[in-house]
């Protein structure tokens, strides 16, 4: 991951505004991998409404001029940001902004660590889709009544209206253990913290949101149990990977904070 040294200095904002009339504001003075740094900030403009949707962007020249980065450290976070659907690159017109999530989002978080967090699920999209395949291919009656019991108690949170960050985590860790292969909990023990993180922000806006959210967010975990459940390992995959992505998206995108 490219890291670029930042001197220590008073914090300082610079503002430069695109044609449409929106602005962009970075800050220095903050010790952070830059990419992560810049994807915050913007993120935080969009969040906040500075630049709204359909805004266009400053160049990468200008970003880079303004902020005193490299165009790697820019594009690191521009490419981030496209792939969590926030921003849209129109050729030969410039990057706008495609969506925006909630605007709670930032109590929840620091927007710089919610580039990591977003990062780590292209991680867990293949490796817990694997996962789930191989639960329903291979789980034990054991495996899948340690499974059932982690369902009950997200059960149980959805009737107070809070679904725990640690009954979420244990399901997900019951599914990777009946996979009989200790490999997928050793590979995802060292992301843990940027796991917990990212269920931290997404089940905190959960937690905020309508009972219509946290019913979609059971039902997607029930329907992965009923996959491993019935053994059929592909539709344990796809639903799976449609979880997961499902998740991004509540947090990326307020059209769907229901």
């Amino acid at each position: 991951m490219l890291r670029e040294p930042m001197a220590d200095k008073p914090k300082t904002t610079s503002r430069i505004g695109p044609e449409n009339g929106s602005s962009l504001v970075l800050i220095r003075g903050s010790r952070q991998l830059l990419s992560d740094q810049l994807y915050g900030q913007i993120l935080d403009q969009i969040v906040s409404g500075s630049l709204a949707e359909g805004d266009r962007l400053p160049s990468e020249k200008e970003i880079c001029s303004m902020f005193a980065v490299s165009r790697p450290v820019v594009r690191g976070a521009l490419s981030q940001l496209r792939a969590d659907g926030l921003i849209q690159a129109r050729q030969g017109s410039g990057t706008y902004v495609q969506r925006r999530p909630a605007e709670r989002i930032t109590e929840f978080g620091n927007s710089a660590d919610l580039a990591g967090f977003l990062r780590c699920l292209e991680v867990r999209m293949p490796l817990e889709a694997a996962a789930a395949k191989l639960a329903a291919e291979r789980r034990t009656q054991t495996q899948l009544d340690k499974i059932k019991e982690a369902h009950a108690k997200l059960e149980k949170d959805v009737a107070t209206g809070h679904i725990t960050t640690q009954n979420d985590v244990a399901f997900h860790e019951a599914i990777a253990a009946a996979t009989g292969n200790d490999f997928f909990l050793q590979v995802l023990r060292p992301i843990h913290t940027s796991i917990t993180g990212f269920m931290d922000v997404s089940l905190s806006l959960t937690r905020t949101g309508s009972r219509e959210r946290i019913l979609h967010v059971l039902n997607e975990h029930t329907m992965i149990l009923e996959a491993i459940q019935d053994q059929e390992p592909e539709a344990a995959s796809v639903v799976m990977l449609f979880h997961i992505e499902r998740s991004r998206r509540r947090v990326t995108d307020r059209t769907q904070d229901i």
